[in-house]
């Protein structure tokens, strides 16, 4: 399978939520719109931790995950979330087993 993945952690700053879901779903609804080769783009709340969001992404391969990050959507969300983030832990995946969707999807 060479699809590829993240799973990137932020803690917010006290008070800086809804700020940054607002940054979030800008980021998504171009993500949806301009990035075929981006599979899954999942943004969640975590259950009893305000300050957590989790973030899933599944990339078709290795061009389209090399290309998500310079997208411009990309650039400005990262540019603008510093303002709001206390610490981001990232890791990088690689799906190997389970039910993912397709590149054509």
């Amino acid at each position: 399978m060479s699809q590829m993945a993240l799973c990137i952690r932020f803690t917010l700053r006290d008070g800086a939520g809804e700020a940054f879901d607002e940054l979030v779903r800008e980021a998504a609804a171009a993500v949806l719109e301009r990035e075929p080769g981006t599979l899954v783009y999942a943004r969640s709340e975590v259950q009893g931790a305000p300050n957590q969001r989790l973030f899933f992404e599944l990339h078709a391969d290795r061009v389209a995950f090399d290309e998500h990050g310079p997208q411009p959507h990309i650039r400005h969300f990262l540019g603008e979330s510093g303002k709001y983030v206390e610490r981001t832990e990232i890791d990088r995946l690689r799906p190997y087993a389970g039910k993912y969707p397709s590149k054509s999807v």
